[in-house]
């Protein structure tokens, strides 16, 4: 009788075992959420907005879009503080004040020979 009791609560644990030890998987196509995108905190202000998508048509004196911070953008479309002033393949220049500032959608190029080190034998 006691080994009766011993399988059936052993089968009740085995049971419950696969979502004890179960992992969320991140889906990776999923935006981010609003509050990382806006910032979300008092330091928002002073966080640089990041270039995230440019959109130039092919034909000539086509629309050039850019998003950033998740809002679509025109040259001369107000950002915060700034203002749009171009739009470039890879890069948007903002003007505020009398300052100009350029975020780039690779802010960081690295050589190819930098990325990866390999010895030919």
């Amino acid at each position: 009788m006691r080994a009766g009791r011993y399988m059936v609560l052993a089968g009740a644990l085995l049971a419950l075992a696969p979502g004890l030890f179960a992992q969320t998987l991140a889906d990776p196509t999923r935006p981010p959420d609003a509050a990382s995108v806006q910032g979300g905190t008092a330091s928002a202000g002073a966080a640089r907005p990041q270039l995230q998508s440019v959109l130039i048509s092919n034909q000539p004196g086509g629309r050039r879009l850019a998003v950033i911070d998740g809002r679509s953008v025109r040259a001369g479309d107000k950002l915060g503080g700034a203002v749009v002033v171009g739009i470039g393949e890879a890069s948007v220049t903002l003007r505020r004040g009398k300052t100009l500032e350029t975020l780039r959608l690779y802010p960081k190029t690295v050589d190819a020979n930098d990325a990866m080190h390999v010895r030919r034998k």
